[in-house]
């Protein structure tokens, strides 16, 4: 109980205080946000999240996210997964890529806890109403490994923060920086965390939303809008200083109706949109994408009723918008990441401290990278 109340207080408090990068009106890219800015701005996708702080060592969390409301199971999304760097414990990849389809909800948790998430969505499938006959299921769980601030050997996370962590999804507001499987992680040397942004496309070329929500614990040399900000504030070094290794875990949902081959070439480009941001894939971080397309469309029945399955599909020539959403949505979920994490202390007195966001803002500013208006 005491694991939900600093969980439910913490969501509360971070989605009423979170200062984004568009807050100081930094905008990124040319296509315009959805009304939240955020993977919730795609129909009927849910974002939950427990977040773990306890004593001086417990730095953890957890974060669900539904493409839709329903039995995920009987209902499965299209779905692909692309690795930029395979340093990382990636539960459910294979069948993902064999099927092409996403059968229960995605985990987002530390590394350590990965085979804790895979059994408690395992529970959950097998219990929802429908699945009494059910004999397999493929969870997908993803991690960081947050064990600087993280007391990780502990392995804090248990199946009842997970299945907390579905049944809080909702649409709406999402709550970004330190919660969730954000709690404890680190980008660029700087507090990371879970970030958020959306993307949608001009009418002319379908009116459709790409949502994109990451798990930022990587490093590089960052850039904020094409500035050089991690260079000019010292934050890098020849021997790197802060450590480039770590992972990202980005997870993009559409409702524009693509097939698993389309989602994978849509996976491809959130790698562009990390390296836009700076971050260079080291040798020892796990980058991995899940894409997943919502439109009701191309879900895919698991009774099967005839042997056909024609489900609507974007040709290729109309991925080229899709593709611009996901690098612009990409870059800013991770800045949103970064500009809405605090400082926090962890285990073994460890301390990671936010981005010093009045400097950076006077570097953009020199740089000509904040718009016009009331200051």
């Amino acid at each position: 109980m005491r694991y939900l109340l600093i969980a439910l207080f913490s969501i509360h408090a971070a989605a009423h205080s979170q200062e984004r990068l568009r807050d100081y009106r930094v905008d990124i890219g040319v296509l315009q946000p959805g009304p939240l800015n955020a993977i919730t701005d795609v129909p009927g996708v849910q974002v939950g999240h427990v977040t773990l702080t306890e004593g001086d060592a417990i730095r953890t969390g957890v974060t669900a996210l539904l493409p839709h409301s329903g039995n995920l199971f009987q209902e499965k999304v299209p779905a692909a997964i692309h690795i930029g760097n395979g340093f990382g414990k990636l539960a459910g990849y294979t069948q993902v890529k064999e099927l092409g389809n996403l059968e229960t909800p995605i985990i987002l948790t530390n590394t350590l806890n990965v085979p804790t998430a895979v059994n408690a969505v395992i529970g959950y499938s097998l219990e929802q109403i429908g699945n009494e006959n059910v004999r397999s299921v493929n969870a997908v769980v993803g991690e960081t490994n947050d064990g600087y601030l993280n007391d990780i050997r502990g392995r804090h996370v248990t199946e009842t923060h997970i299945l907390e962590a579905i049944a809080n999804a909702k649409g709406g507001m999402v709550a970004e920086g330190n919660v969730g499987a954000g709690t404890g992680t680190i980008c660029f040397g700087f507090k990371g965390g879970i970030g958020t942004s959306s993307r949608i496309v001009p009418k002319k070329v379908g009116g459709y939303t790409v949502g994109v929500l990451v798990q930022s614990n990587f490093g590089g040399v960052l850039q904020i809008a094409g500035a050089d900000v991690g260079k000019q504030l010292g934050h890098y070094s020849d021997s790197f200083k802060y450590s480039p290794d770590g992972s990202c875990m980005m997870v993009i949902m559409t409702d524009a109706p693509l097939d698993s081959r389309n989602l994978e070439r849509l996976a491809k480009r959130a790698m562009l949109g990390l390296a836009r941001t700076g971050g260079i894939a080291s040798n020892g971080s796990g980058d991995y994408v899940i894409a997943v397309s919502t439109a009701e469309a191309c879900r895919i029945p698991y009774r099967r009723t005839r042997n056909v399955y024609a489900p609507p599909t974007l040709r290729n020539e109309a991925m080229t918008p899709l593709f611009l959403a996901t690098i612009e949505a990409t870059e800013e979920a991770i800045l949103n990441s970064l500009f809405t994490a605090k400082t926090m202390n962890g285990r073994n007195g460890h301390t990671i401290e936010a981005l010093p966001k009045e400097k950076v803002l006077e570097l953009l500013k020199a740089a000509g990278k904040i718009s016009p208006g009331k200051e």
